[in-house]
C-alpha cells in the first residue's frame, strides 16, 4: 500500500476559499457504497454538459444512474462524509447498448468511460472549497448520519432541517478486486474537467438485490433526482469492503462546454455522525 500511495513523486500546496491542502490528496481508509438505478434516458442528456458526453444506455432504452456514499475516515485532509449522484458515462463517440453485466465488468477499460457528478454533498466546508474551486465539483454543504452494521450501510442526507434523502443497502453479493481508476468529469469555468483516480479496492456487487432502498425527500436536490425517473428498486449495488484511492489535478480535455454548477446550497457547518452498531 506504501508503493501505491507514492507514485505521484511532486505535491502542490494549493488554497480555494477556507480549504489550504496539498495535491494529490490521498484517501487511505473509508466506508464507501453505491446503488445504482436505471433513469429516463433523455433526461440524463438533457443534464449533461456536453454533447460529446453520453449515457450508458440498457437494451430496454434506460440508462445508468447511481447514487454513492462515502464515510471518509482517513485521508490527507481529514475525516468527512459525502454522497455522490452520479451518471455513467462514455465520452467521445456514443456507445452502442450495453448489458448491465458487461458495463460493470469492462467500465473503466471502455474507452471514454468515467462517471458525470450531478450533485456531491458534503459535511465540511474545507472539503466542498476544495472541490468546487480545483476542479469544479458541485459540492455544497449538507449534514450525514450513516448507521453501519455488519450487514446494513445507510445514510440520511440533510440541509437544515429539510430532509434531501434516506438511503441503505444490504452487504452482500459477489467478492472481488477493484485496481482500475476512477474516472470523473466535471465542469470549471466552462471547461469539461477529466480526473483519473487510481484506486486500490476490494469489493462486493449485488445484481437485482433486495433489501437495499432509497427515499427522497421534500429539498430542490430530491426533486432533480425525481425528475429522472429512477426505477423503483436498484438494480445493482456495490459495497467496497477495501477501498483506498488518490485524488489528483484534473485535465480540461474540452472548451466552451454548458457551465454546471449544481446546487449551491448554504455556508453554514452541517453534522457527521457515524454509528457503528454490532
Amino acid at each position: 500500500m506504501k508503493k501505491f500511495f507514492s507514485q505521484f513523486d511532486l505535491y502542490e500546496e494549493v488554497t480555494h476559499g477556507k480549504a489550504t491542502f496539498e495535491l494529490p490528496i490521498n484517501y487511505y481508509r473509508d466506508d464507501c457504497f453505491a446503488l445504482y438505478y436505471t433513469a429516463d434516458t433523455q433526461k440524463l442528456i438533457d443534464l449533461l454538459p456536453s454533447p460529446n458526453l453520453h449515457p450508458l444506455t440498457l437494451p430496454n432504452g434506460r440508462s445508468l444512474y447511481a447514487i454513492a456514499v462515502f464515510n471518509y475516515i482517513d485521508t490527507s485532509i481529514g475525516s468527512y462524509g459525502e454522497l455522490g449522484t452520479i451518471v455513467p458515462v462514455i465520452f467521445g463517440e456514443k456507445p452502442k447498448r450495453i448489458t448491465i453485466t458487461k458495463a460493470m465488468l469492462m467500465e473503466s477499460s471502455l474507452p471514454g468511460f468515467g462517471v458525470f457528478v450531478q450533485h456531491l454533498p458534503v459535511t465540511k466546508i474545507e472539503a466542498r472549497d476544495a472541490g468546487r474551486g480545483e476542479w469544479g465539483y458541485p459540492k455544497f454543504i449538507a449534514s450525514m448520519q450513516f448507521r453501519i452494521t455488519p450487514e446494513l450501510f445507510s445514510c440520511k442526507l440533510s440541509e437544515g432541517d429539510q430532509s434531501i434523502l434516506k438511503i441503505k443497502m444490504m452487504k452482500k453479493g459477489i467478492y472481488h478486486r477493484e485496481n482500475r481508476p476512477l474516472i470523473s468529469y466535471s465542469v470549471k469555468d466552462n471547461c469539461l474537467i477529466k480526473t483519473v483516480v487510481p484506486m486500490k479496492s476490494r469489493k462486493r456487487v449485488a445484481l437485482y438485490p433486495s433489501g437495499s432502498a432509497l427515499k427522497l425527500g421534500d429539498h430542490p436536490v430530491s426533486d432533480s433526482i425525481r425528475d429522472l425517473q429512477l426505477s423503483k428498486r436498484p438494480i445493482m449495488t456495490v459495497y467496497y469492503s477495501e477501498r483506498s484511492a488518490i485524488l489528483p489535478k484534473g485535465e480540461v480535455i474540452e472548451y466552451n462546454v454548458e457551465d454546471y454548477q449544481g446546487y449551491i446550497g448554504k455556508n453554514k457547518k452541517a453534522d457527521h455522525t457515524v454509528d457503528y452498531l454490532g
